[in-house]
């Protein structure tokens, strides 16, 4: 990817700001166009914390160009002109209204950037090869392992049917991958969707169970602990979602034509995760430690005290378990942070970030 042009969508969200973080650092000269609109869904002073860290890497590097453009993917004159004037030859879509109960209480918020704001991308990738250019070589875009719902089978593969989802969010992320999968036949588009697994580490998205608990517990409030405990979730740290990113970013799906002579479709799917599901019972368990070692929380804390076991939410479901075959086999690459390691690194970014007046 060097000396290319890379657009971000979603630049200063958790993964965004990581990835473009992880390609400066990596791959230079290179030039690198981020999109978010920074709204208020969550502390935009953590969005700003990350923009911050990438503003003060480019700095110091003299060859690679970064581009931040405050706005939503769901504009379509804004994509239109970043398209027309940057021209990118990778595009990372990441701009997302995430999370699962939230979609239940805002679902306009989702329809607006997940499937309006991806059509806009689309359509501006479609465009790009206008007039004989060469225009976007591969696009690469957020999925979920939501998609899955309450498949019973597990480990998830990305081979399974994934017709039945439980919340509007994990709907908007599988027309997001039939959406793709259109206009990849249609207009020879290479596109590869990426279902994520509940990403997680410091600097990460408030309304994630570890960060909300942390909050909670530093206010000396309980902490509900969903279907009794008795949930599974393939935590993934983000480090390792960024490395896949960056390797499938790289390698897109190849296009041919088929018997009939028109082209197959360049369209890939694949799963992210650690694919090592951890109870949630001991997920907790385990922040609990690390948030003492790290001085979060003081050592003599009554967990006991602030834990409530409550019944499974709508939109929710009892395990993911990411079946990363694929991934090991097309880039060589696995997961492979332990849920220790990457909760220690954030309970000392929380220490650093919120608790540097105390310090």
């Amino acid at each position: 990817m060097k000396n290319k042009t890379v657009l971000v969508t979603g630049a200063a969200g958790f993964i965004g700001s990581n990835l473009v973080l992880e390609l400066l650092k990596n791959i230079s000269p290179i030039t690198i166009i981020g999109v978010d609109s920074m709204n208020d869904y969550y502390d935009v002073s953590i969005k700003e914390y990350r923009l911050d860290k990438i503003e003060k890497m480019v700095n110091q590097l003299p060859e690679s160009v970064w581009k931040f453009i405050n706005g939503s993917i769901a504009n379509k004159k804004l994509i239109e002109s970043i398209f027309n004037e940057y021209k990118p030859s990778v595009v990372v879509n990441l701009a997302a209204q995430a999370g699962v109960r939230y979609s239940i209480t805002n679902p306009d918020a989702y329809i607006e950037s997940n499937l309006i704001g991806f059509y806009n991308i689309l359509e501006a990738c479609r465009h790009s090869y206008v007039g004989g250019q060469t225009g976007v070589e591969h696009l690469v875009y957020a999925s979920s392992s939501s998609v899955y719902g309450s498949n019973k089978k597990v480990p998830y593969s990305t081979d399974d049917k994934v017709d039945n989802p439980v919340s509007l969010y994990a709907a908007t992320k599988k027309s997001n991958e039939l959406m793709a999968h259109a206009y990849s036949k249609l207009y020879d588009i290479p596109s590869t969707g990426l279902r994520f697994f509940t990403v997680y580490g410091p600097a990460g998205r408030p309304d994630m169970a570890y960060f909300g608990f942390t909050n909670k517990l530093r206010n000396d409030e309980k902490i509900q602990i969903f279907n009794y405990g008795d949930c599974k979730r393939d935590f993934t740290y983000i480090d390792d979602i960024v490395e896949g990113v960056k390797r499938v970013m790289q390698i897109p799906p190849e296009r041919k034509l088929g018997k009939d002579g028109l082209p197959i479709p360049p369209y890939a799917i694949y799963n992210i995760g650690n694919n090592q599901p951890e109870k949630l019972l001991d997920f907790v368990d385990i922040l609990q430690q690390e948030l003492i070692r790290s001085g979060v929380l003081p050592p003599n804390y009554d967990f006991e005290a602030h834990k409530e076991l409550v019944p499974m939410q709508p939109g929710d479901v009892p395990t993911t378990f990411a079946d990363t075959s694929a991934l090991e086999n097309d880039f060589g690459f696995k997961p492979n942070t332990s849920l220790r390691e990457g909760l220690r690194k954030f309970a000392e970014w929380y220490k650093a970030f919120y608790m540097r007046e105390e310090m």
